[in-house]
């Protein structure tokens, strides 16, 4: 029960990455609610874990719904302690010059914007009791491959803002870490491979050391240890949960 008694928020929690950190934060003791633009999805894992768990639906590129959103999490738990940026998005892989300006605002609208958005609907309210935030950053932040240019670039962006915010937010006892996985099985996979075929997925995990993909249930423990009292003296990193892709 590392996170007894803790509040916390996890933005695209209704699948993939998020939902395996909504699991891990409600059997540690956690009360998570959790966001999505997918409100089915968001009730769903929220009654599957129990705990006091609640689904909101919110289009957390949109700055009024973000407010919203702070705002019933305020009413309901009274305090936040965890703030989760898992919300992501991706174009296809194609050449950088292909991606349309409609695809290139989404990419930095859900990736970037989002994390500025909750920052601004939270920080004040975390920087009175200390806190952590945690954004789900990637590999192709670190170690980027051809022809997903400008979704590298986001996931850069945001191993970058982690860092800014961890030296700004320190001081409040606010840690502010990142976690940088690889790809996984979740519903962006096959927008990653370009399409999902056993030919696909044998030629990426052959860049992968330790054979496999990243699970949900990956990133929950490591969501789970960095947002956690054991990770009081972290901050600033960005943690590769990547079976060795980025050596």
């Amino acid at each position: 029960m590392r996170l007894d008694g803790k509040t916390a928020i996890v933005t695209g929690g209704a699948s993939g990455f998020g939902a395996g950190i909504v699991r891990k934060f409600a059997a540690e003791g956690a009360r998570v609610m959790v966001v999505d633009i997918n409100a089915d999805g968001a009730d769903g894992i929220a009654e599957e874990v129990g705990g006091g768990a609640f689904g909101h639906a919110c289009n957390v590129a949109n700055g009024g719904a973000v407010a919203e959103m702070a705002k019933k999490a305020l009413s309901e738990m009274g305090h936040v302690d965890i703030l989760v940026n898992n919300a992501g998005v991706t174009h296809l892989p194609k050449p950088m010059e292909e991606v349309t300006d409609e695809e290139f605002d989404h990419v930095f609208l859900v990736n970037c914007k989002s994390v500025y958005l909750t920052a601004r609907a939270l920080v004040p309210h975390m920087k009175q009791r200390g806190g952590a935030i945690l954004n789900v950053a990637s590999t192709a932040g670190l170690s980027p491959r051809p022809n997903l240019n400008w979704y590298n670039a986001s996931k850069g962006w945001m191993v970058t803002a982690t860092k800014t915010m961890a030296v700004e937010l320190a001081p409040r006892q606010v840690r502010v870490n990142a976690l940088c996985p690889v790809a996984g099985e979740t519903p962006l996979l096959a927008s990653f491979l370009g399409e999902d075929t056993p030919e696909m997925r044998a030629k990426f995990l052959s860049t992968i050391p330790i054979g496999r993909f990243s699970t949900p249930e990956d990133l929950g423990n490591a969501a789970c240890f960095l947002c956690s009292d054991e990770a009081s003296m972290i901050t600033g990193v960005a943690m590769e949960v990547d079976g060795g892709r980025c050596i």
